[in-house]
């Protein structure tokens, strides 16, 4: 067989060039260029297929399918919507904070600088279970917005939920988390007493924990207080309660405003700011936590009000029933008594004791006119008025003692750690 010389790189087709060099020394060595073009054809039919084999790509090995998992903006499928928990407001009332167009990283709130070093909050509670934690969130988020450093306390009245449990999980995680624990139901003035003798703080803050007092008015407050004033109250100017409740609440605010003279509207807020020396100056005891505000004036205190959010309340039920408006008028007596006469009850008991015996002096002093003047042979001793009045005489007399006895005990205890000294040198 006669193998033909190689011709030049310019002779041969240029779809040789893109041959794999050891392919074209195989193809051009079988094959004589000066035969015809059918032999050329089936040469360039070779040429082809090999160029198609060459530029087929390799396959590859089957690898497992990833599992993909959907980004976080991406629009939850119809099982996901069920099983996601919806968010709960619980203060529907406030609105939330949206960024201007401009500023998209501006924080919700400033910081706001107040005068008092320290900010004492105290939250009696009786089984409100499902609403310390949400309470406690709001408190913290509001207290984050105030430069002044603070501390939290929880008085437990005896509560027989697990109240006192979640507590507990806010002070292993939280050092500025103090509570207090009755073995039983004492009353929201014994937890206010308790808490009062150990706060820390230059500012106090009370609220019930039942979510009707909104944690964002503290700032509030603390600005009322910074005025001048010794004991902010919250007033509820807007109430979600019952029609009921909302009447028989400004009665009694009436009531306690008429007679006691104190100008505020919601004596028994419990939404309240006190300077530290306020509470360290007034003892609560039995129902008087409504009186506050009057215990505070009596000792010299001033007393303000600020408009306050008030909410619905959301769990649980209230554990103040009809009975406490009848012993809110017993104990309004019992504050006037004690802070108008507690150091001189002559001045109670006297008047009166002299009221009484007075007209019973008055009643016996007419028979006596009429047994001489006017009908002599009518005895007086078979009226029943002429008992009646030797009755009054003689519990006159008697208020009357009983005050002389008690300025005797105020002299023989008579304790100068009673007058609150606002300033000295």
């Amino acid at each position: 067989m006669n193998i033909p010389l190689r011709r030049s790189p310019s002779d041969v087709s240029p779809c040789f060039t893109q041959l794999n060099p050891a392919k074209l020394i195989l193809a051009t060595s079988y094959f004589n260029f000066d035969k015809d073009n059918h032999e050329r054809q089936q040469i360039q039919k070779l040429t082809d297929r090999s160029l198609d084999n060459q530029n087929k790509p390799e396959p590859q090995a089957q690898q497992p399918k990833a599992e993909i998992i959907p980004a976080q903006n991406q629009t939850p499928t119809q099982s996901q919507k069920q099983t996601k928990k919806p968010y709960r407001r619980y203060y529907n009332n406030r609105k939330k904070f949206r960024p201007s167009s401009g500023e998209p990283n501006q924080p919700p709130q400033q910081i706001q600088n107040f005068s008092f070093k320290k900010i004492s909050i105290v939250v009696p509670f009786l089984n409100e279970e499902e609403s310390l934690r949400p309470l406690y969130n709001e408190i913290k988020k509001t207290l984050r917005g105030i430069s002044s450093d603070y501390e939290i306390i929880f008085v437990d009245d005896g509560s027989s939920d697990k109240s006192l449990n979640v507590v507990k999980e806010f002070a292993r995680v939280d050092n500025k988390i103090h509570y207090f624990s009755f073995r039983t139901n004492y009353g929201k003035s014994a937890a206010l007493q308790v808490a009062f003798k150990h706060v820390t703080g230059d500012a106090v803050i009370t609220m019930d924990a039942d979510l009707q007092d909104d944690p964002a008015e503290i700032p509030n407050l603390l600005k009322k207080l910074e005025e001048g004033y010794d004991l902010v109250s919250g007033w509820k100017k807007k109430r979600y309660d019952p029609i009921i409740k909302k009447l028989s609440s400004k009665f009694f605010n009436y009531i306690t405003r008429l007679f006691t003279k104190v100008k505020i509207h919601d004596f028994n807020c419990g939404l309240k700011a006190y300077r530290k020396q306020v509470v360290q100056n007034i003892r609560v005891y039995g129902e008087l936590h409504r009186y506050i505000p009057v215990l505070a004036n009596w000792k010299g205190f001033s007393v303000s009000e600020v408009i306050v959010k008030h909410h619905p309340r959301r769990y649980g039920k209230t554990k103040f029933g009809i009975t406490r408006f009848f012993k809110g008028f017993v104990d309004l007596i019992t504050v006037i008594f004690t802070t108008r006469y507690i150091k001189r009850p002559m001045h109670l008991f006297g008047f009166v004791g002299f009221f009484i015996a007075l007209i019973g002096f008055g009643i016996n002093l007419l028979l006596a006119y009429e047994w001489f003047f006017v009908n002599p042979h009518s005895p007086i001793a078979s009226r029943p008025i002429f008992f009646l009045g030797i009755l009054l005489i003689i519990v006159g007399v008697q208020f009357f003692a009983i005050g002389l006895l008690g300025e005797i005990l105020v002299h023989n205890f008579q304790d100068e750690k009673e007058y609150v000294i606002k300033e000295q040198k």
